[in-house]
């Protein structure tokens, strides 16, 4: 009996992957196997290849016959070149970098996330918005609209906390508003007599 040693196919159709096993050169690829000794994943980089090498060399040792993908296989983790006796035993197999674990990744997301401004940083309610502007832009309320602050007043410096906090833009709007308020109060009140006297 004449034994090889090569691959048996699994996986689906478009991932596959392979066992390393030595078999009947009669029997067919995914038949009977005598030892599996190893596997080959090719469809990551760098792929993935694991070999027995105590039993790749037993094998060989015996007189199995390696296949030419198993013997580039072999060649690779420096199996071949210990079993011919060449220089290169340690081989050339690369591996891949180890995965980060989830949860060092998720703490990652946490911390970018706080370090985000709050702020600004979502869509606020029409209410919402309106209460931060109210508190943004506070309003100054004027108990008596007929009470009009002449200019010596309005020039003459303040010394109320609350309205040296509100800005003098806001207080000049309202100055106006005020007095438009009184003429128009005066001239809802004017009496027909008056009118035809000024006439």
């Amino acid at each position: 009996m004449s034994t090889k040693i090569r691959l048996m196919r699994m996986g689906k159709i478009r991932t596959p992957y392979f066992r390393i096993v030595v078999t009947d050169s009669r029997k067919a690829r995914n038949g009977l196997s005598i030892e599996e000794i190893g596997r080959y994943v090719p469809g990551q980089e760098p792929s993935i290849i694991e070999v027995n090498s105590e039993r790749a060399l037993y094998w060989l040792g015996v007189g199995a016959q390696a296949s030419e993908a198993v013997e580039a296989l072999l060649k690779v983790t420096g199996d071949w070149q210990k079993f011919k006796g060449l220089p290169g035993t340690e081989g050339t197999l690369r591996f891949a970098a180890p995965k980060p674990h989830k949860s060092v990744a998720y703490e990652a997301a946490v911390k970018a996330a706080a370090a985000e401004p709050a702020e600004g940083a979502t869509t606020l309610k029409k209410k919402a918005q309106e209460k931060l502007a109210a508190k943004a832009n506070p309003v100054v309320e004027v108990s008596e609209p007929a009470a009009v602050a002449t200019e010596s007043e309005v020039s003459e410096p303040t010394s109320d906390a609350s309205v040296s906090e509100v800005p003098a833009q806001d207080v000049a709007a309202e100055i106006s508003s005020v007095t438009e308020a009184v003429e128009a109060v005066a001239e809802a009140t004017e009496t027909p007599e008056a009118e035809a006297a000024a006439e």
